[in-house]
């Protein structure tokens, strides 16, 4: 998974507890992370539909949907895309090959893997950017989300 799913989730967080739009600037500034680096992740939870860009000198992000409805899988999929794991048919491959007829079934490598991703991807559809907001809430000192709000409006 990459870097980018982390600071793509702190920023739907951030948006899903912001009443207006948050400038991508200023949520580069308060994430202390590269403004091009960040402004790639943006993009690509645009593309997804998860946020969308407001024009103009108030202009920003803002989530396209209630935090309770964007999930984490969301976001995950939304910066790195599908499946983790791509079975290439590696036993069709050298000196003893098994020979294409004879793959009905998938390898184990890919029912395991498979397996696994579907379990990983169900575990992630199971919470929401409201549940992470919530955690955060209550796991941070008394008013941090109060005090984050209010920095980026300033």
């Amino acid at each position: 998974m990459s870097g980018g799913v982390e600071w793509g989730l702190h920023c739907c967080v951030v948006l899903g507890s912001a009443s207006d739009p948050v400038p991508a600037a200023k949520l580069a500034e308060f994430h202390d992370v590269s403004p091009s680096y960040l402004a790639k992740q943006l993009q690509l939870l645009s593309r997804a539909g998860l946020v969308r860009a407001v024009q103009g000198q108030s202009g920003g992000y803002l989530l396209t949907r209630d935090p309770a409805d964007v999930t984490v899988l969301d976001v995950v999929e939304a910066i790195d895309g599908e499946p983790g794991f791509r079975c290439t048919e590696v036993r069709q491959r050298g000196p003893l090959a098994v020979p294409q007829e004879r793959c009905v079934v998938p390898c184990p490598i890919a029912r395991v893997m498979g397996s696994a991703d579907r379990v990983w991807r169900d575990s992630l559809r199971a919470v929401t950017i409201a549940d992470l907001t919530a955690e955060v809430g209550s796991t941070a000192l008394p008013g941090t989300l109060d005090r984050a709000r209010e920095w980026l409006r300033s």
